[in-house]
């Protein structure tokens, strides 16, 4: 796939600041086509280090809120002041998922990439913690990793080469993601799709030195892609 926003950015900052399966890649398949406008204002839900904040800020012009529970505000800001934006354009917070500390209606959208798997597996969430805080007609979108059909009941040995069953709970097929959603009232599934560059961001990750990358290289060397997606969500509040 082409990926002419992800692109812009120095291959060494990607293998720097990736924390899972290429975030920029994922994100900018997960925003393609949706037309969100610039200026609007959006909740980068588990941002980890800020990548894709700064893919939001810098090339779709958006006004972005970076949160993460487990990233230092100080250190990602200096990172987004490295990569030219300033606090008119992005801010970082430390923030648990949830107790999000902003108003209501605040956002013109939230976007989560490889990360809503963590908090929003409790159907009660999203109506609960995250729908309150997004516009009337605002989008919701997350990219979320998955399975091509759940299979917890006999797992493969080729995901056991880097996960433990209690690691593999977080991860579910679109069946089980749509039946999670759609039981929060004011909200439309848009679309929930299997993303296309999910074999391309895990190669780029498994690319990366560092310990975490190094534990998931023989999972996917052993033939995980097999049994494992990412899924896209686009939601409407209504």
């Amino acid at each position: 796939m082409d990926f002419p926003k992800s692109s812009t950015f120095p291959p060494s900052i990607v293998l720097e600041k990736s924390m899972g399966p290429n975030p920029l890649k994922l994100c900018e398949e997960l925003l393609d086509g949706v037309g969100l406008p610039a200026g609007s204002v959006v909740l980068d839900l588990g941002s980890g280090t800020g990548l894709t904040s700064v893919l939001m800020a810098r090339e779709y012009g958006l006004m972005v809120y970076a949160a993460d529970l487990w990233s230092e505000p100080g250190e990602n800001m200096r990172f987004f002041e490295g990569m030219g934006l300033t606090n008119r354009q992005i801010v970082p917070l430390k923030v648990d998922a949830t107790a999000l500390p902003f108003a209501t209606e605040f956002f013109d959208a939230v976007v989560s990439v490889d990360s809503y798997n963590y908090f929003g597996r409790d159907p009660a969430y999203l109506g609960t913690c995250l729908l309150p805080l997004v516009r009337r007609g605002g989008m919701l979108l997350f990219s979320i990793p998955g399975m091509v059909r759940d299979c917890h009941d006999d797992l493969p040995a080729c995901l056991l080469a880097s996960w433990t069953p209690e690691q593999l709970d977080y991860m579910h097929d679109m069946v089980w993601w749509r039946r999670n959603l759609e039981q929060t009232e004011g909200v439309q599934v848009v679309d929930m799709h299997e993303m296309a560059c999910t074999a391309e961001a895990w190669a780029d990750w498994i690319a990366c030195d560092n310990d975490y990358a190094r534990g998931d290289r023989a999972a996917v060397e052993a033939g995980a892609l097999d049994y494992l997606n990412t899924i896209a969500v686009v939601m409407r509040r209504r």
